[in-house]
């Protein structure tokens, strides 16, 4: 059975985008189009096509669809919720069968931890119309939070501030999440890619091998590490040569800290959305341990094991973040 062969990817310079083009292109299995507005300055790698469009104009979407076999969407989720629903409406009169929607981190399939990290409705909503249009089978990638990004970022996320050498544990810190690096997403969606179609008989066995069409309507689910803020915190001191003693660290009730973040988003504070959506992830009930209640597709995708200390540094290497 054959792979898709075309695919055509929105913000292919972005922070996730640029991960799967080079993926894609290392691969060597597909031609690659970059669909950019076409006032867009961004560079394109070499070997990736260009489609430029206006995304007003109906008929500039579809004809940078056709032909396509996948579209994938990785859009900042500041973008204007229209953009992705145009782009999936050019993608079903383009007759393009498969769409990875802005569908990137935590398992929708859990509707009420979806529901209170605020992503649950507004993918739904997305997921519902791609099937409403009845052309294009959609794909969901379940990655959790991006380690390093998160990691080193602002303390509303993993409670970390290297800046001040100091970590804000939610109850006891032994919370184990799933958490992913940008470079495994992007060999995950390169991988997945590559599988056939449809599925295939191995042997006579009867036995069945991975296929796109196994997540039709479904979800991917991928992982770097499954890792507590007190594993963090133990990477943290080899990464950077220091000791517990060396650290401020605090404690807060998880149920609390949650609260506070959904007081704060009511006063106007963004801080609070960041903080609200992170601490709901580390709940001490295994939502964000996916890994536990759904398993995970690595070995399907033949997703190498990563080690936790290198993308710690990394993190230690950010300046940190606002939000």
């Amino acid at each position: 059975m054959s792979h898709v062969k075309n695919v055509a990817i929105v913000g292919a310079t972005g922070t996730v985008g640029s991960y799967i083009v080079d993926e894609l292109l290392k691969a060597g299995k597909h031609q690659v189009t970059a669909i950019t507005r076409h006032d867009s300055t961004a560079l394109i790698p070499d070997g990736v096509q260009v489609a430029k469009v206006d995304y007003a104009d109906r008929n500039s979407l579809v004809a940078a669809m056709r032909g396509q076999d996948v579209l994938i969407i990785t859009m900042s989720v500041q973008a204007p919720k229209e953009a992705q629903l145009k782009l999936i409406d050019a993608a079903a009169d383009a007759g393009v069968p498969w769409v990875l929607p802005n569908e990137w981190g935590l398992d929708q399939t859990n509707l009420p931890f979806a529901d209170e990290a605020f992503m649950g409705p507004p993918s739904r909503a997305v997921r519902k119309h791609i099937e409403e249009r009845g052309v294009s089978g959609w794909i969901g990638v379940v990655c959790g939070f991006w380690y390093d990004f998160s990691l080193g970022g602002s303390p509303s996320r993993y409670g970390f501030d290297f800046g001040n050498r100091s970590v804000m544990l939610f109850d006891e810190g032994t919370q184990p999440i799933n958490t992913t690096t940008f470079p495994q997403v992007g060999r995950a969606v390169a991988r997945l890619l590559a599988l056939p179609t449809e599925r295939e008989s191995v042997g006579g066995s009867g036995g069945r091998k991975g296929s796109l069409a196994d997540f039709r309507n479904g979800f991917v689910y991928i992982s770097s590490f499954c890792v507590s803020q007190r594993d963090m915190l133990e990477s943290a001191l080899r990464v950077t040569g220091t000791q517990l003693e060396d650290w401020n660290i605090s404690h807060e009730g998880s149920a609390e800290r949650y609260a506070k973040g959904l007081q704060m988003m009511k006063e106007g504070n963004r801080v609070g959305f960041v903080q609200a959506m992170y601490t709901r992830t580390f709940f001490p009930n295994d939502d964000g341990a996916y890994e536990k209640s759904r398993g995970l597709d690595n070995e399907l995708l033949s997703l190498p094991v990563e080690d936790l200390d290198e993308f710690t540094g990394l993190a230690v290497a950010r300046k940190g973040d606002k939000y």
